[in-house]
């Protein structure tokens, strides 16, 4: 274990230094919560299961008896959390002797925000391994394939076929895919769409797409109709941390989607080394992010 000394802030024992910077800076809002719907937990891990409804009814000739269905049990989906800590340790002479800031404080708040930017990458790596056939979740598939099982026999799909640019076109075509959604014994579901994830490389395209008034980048006088039918309730979210430039999601209001379960929040604690006198800061909480149906977002990637 390192410990601060110092010797690594001699700058900050002598006078005539004008600022002292790096530590801090504006902070983004907290990016993954656009994206996951939270849930709480007392346990180790978080399973969700599967279970079907029935098909379709069929007719009943007079006389005739009537048809049996039965309702089944599918695959399950795990969430395991994760323990997620950082901690630095400092002299007492370091904090002693420099001029300048509070070091205990100041460092405490990096803790933090280093949290912070982990917590954003495990949430954005549900969607930077969507296509990623080593990340798989219940249903034995990545978060966005166009073979997804049914219990009832088929498949369904929560993405393009051929990964497409984000346009007006792209995203109609996903929109008639999502409202063509059907459960697992086939009967369609009234899948919306809430909200769209996009990277920073695509939120200008994003915004003429759905706030201009008239089709965009064509001559012709119609409608824009993704924005006239209100279909978004939010503007896009906006991931900083997607890898992928041209990569683009879309959240319905799946019952049972994408989701972020909280085990234990952020908790920070400071104590002193009786030997040395160092001073010890830690920030430790444990989470999971994951998808339980696929139905949760569908997505052009490549």
């Amino acid at each position: 274990m390192g410990t601060m000394t110092r010797a690594q802030f001699s700058k900050l024992l002598q006078e005539g230094l004008n600022t002292v910077f790096g530590l801090e800076y504006k902070k983004y809002a907290e990016e993954w919560r656009g994206c996951f719907d939270i849930e709480s937990s007392t346990k180790a891990f978080e399973e969700d299961q599967l279970v079907t409804g029935f098909g379709g009814a069929a007719v009943k000739a007079e006389g005739a008896g009537v048809m049996f269905d039965e309702a089944q049990q599918g695959w399950t989906a795990r969430y395991t959390h994760e323990t997620i800590a950082l901690a630095f340790s400092i002299t007492q002479e370091a904090i002693e002797d420099n001029l300048y800031m509070s070091m205990g404080s100041k460092y405490a708040k990096a803790l933090a925000r280093s949290m912070q930017h982990t917590k954003e990458i495990k949430g954005a790596a549900i969607f930077n391994n969507a296509i990623d056939a080593a990340v798989m979740y219940g249903d034995g598939k990545s978060l966005l394939a166009t073979d997804h099982p049914l219990t009832g026999g088929s498949t369904g799909s929560n993405m393009l076929a051929t990964p497409a640019d984000l346009s007006e076109s792209a995203i109609e075509d996903l929109l008639i895919q999502i409202r063509k959604s059907v459960d697992d014994r086939g009967i369609p579901i009234a899948l919306k769409a809430k909200s769209m994830l996009i990277p920073p490389e695509l939120q200008y395209v994003a915004h003429r797409i759905l706030k201009t008034k008239l089709r965009v980048g064509t001559a012709d006088n119609d409608a824009n109709a993704i924005k006239d039918m209100g279909i978004f309730g939010s503007d896009p979210k906006v991931i900083t941390r997607f890898t992928s430039a041209s990569n683009w999601f879309v959240k319905t209001d799946c019952n049972d989607g994408l989701k972020y379960f909280n085990r234990k929040a952020l908790k920070r604690t400071m104590d002193t080394e009786f030997e040395t006198g160092n001073y010890r800061y830690q920030t430790r909480e444990r989470y999971s992010f994951g998808s339980t149906d696929w139905r949760g977002v569908f997505g052009s990637a490549s």
